[in-house]
């Protein structure tokens, strides 16, 4: 960006003009939406369209596959308009307990791995039981969070908790404990307190890092909202699989599946997107790809 230079004459000079400098006008803050191009858009439409026509010649251009086991895509369509006033009633009920159990592991996992960040033997004490409670086959659980907690909402929320909650904790923890050192020199530098350089400082550093949790978490949490709903009471997507497979209806079952991979590109699309307004010096601080 070039500055615009002006002469003006020197009152009782008989010299050349002296040049006057100009500032020039500062550039205008870009809004994340004009980053947003047609590609962005356009391209998973395309990898849509392309996953349906394998999909197709797979299961009715050359019968690979029997449909009772992977009906045709328009065999789920119709099965879906058909269905329509339960499936997405059920939809509804499968999105609310992804979000809020998503919502409880944020606060969860980000206050666990801010303790485990600030105290070493804190992370070499509970750090190992985080790792063997990960471990656990959630599935396995299923049956005795019935008899622990009880049918309703409960379980459905607690195994979504204990599929997000870990890569949470794994990337707050890391984030708070690999600040930058030029960063963490400056605040030394201006004898920030404790409070201040983890607020200034620290926890905007991790910001990053915490969000690349976050998204490795919310498809878990569709995956935890529908395996708890396989034992639950709740008329969620995953219920309405386990009905309409136990009737032989594989097309009205495969339409729920849909329905539940939809749901989890919306609800990963809006992270990224709180992610792009709440971070906007990421991009401009990183190299593009």
């Amino acid at each position: 960006m070039t500055d615009s230079i002006r002469t003006r004459p020197v009152p009782g000079s008989a010299g050349p003009p002296t040049p006057t400098v100009q500032a020039a006008p500062p550039p205008r803050a870009r809004s994340p939406w004009s980053r947003v191009r047609p590609a962005a858009v356009g391209l998973p439409l395309a990898g849509l369209v392309v996953t349906v026509a394998v999909w197709w010649v797979v299961t009715s251009g050359l019968h690979l596959v029997h449909p009772s086991s992977l009906p045709p895509p328009q065999a789920v369509w119709t099965s879906l308009t058909v269905s329509a006033d339960v499936l997405f009633p059920a939809l509804g009920t499968t999105t609310l307990m992804t979000v809020l159990g998503f919502l409880l592991s944020t606060v969860a996992g980000v206050l666990i791995g801010m303790a485990l960040a600030a105290s070493r033997r804190a992370e070499r004490m509970f750090a190992p039981l985080l790792v063997a409670i990960n471990a656990v086959p959630k599935i396995a659980l299923g049956p005795l969070l019935v008899v622990s907690v009880g049918w309703g909402s409960k379980p459905i929320l607690t195994m979504v908790f204990l599929l997000c909650f870990f890569p949470i904790v794994l990337s707050t923890a890391t984030g708070l404990t690999t600040t930058p050192a030029d960063l963490a020199e400056l605040a030394r530098s201006l004898n920030a307190s404790w409070w201040q350089s983890f607020r200034k400082v620290r926890f905007p550093a991790a910001l990053p890092q915490i969000f690349v949790g976050l998204k490795v978490a919310m498809p878990l949490a569709a995956i935890g909202a529908v395996i708890g709903e396989f034992y639950s009471d709740k008329p969620g997507l995953g219920y309405q699989i386990l009905q309409y497979n136990g009737v032989g209806d594989t097309a009205t079952a495969w339409a729920a599946i849909v329905l539940i991979a939809a749901m989890s590109i919306l609800l990963y699309s809006a992270l990224s997107l709180v992610e792009r307004l709440a971070l906007p010096w990421v991009r401009a601080t990183t190299s593009a790809r």
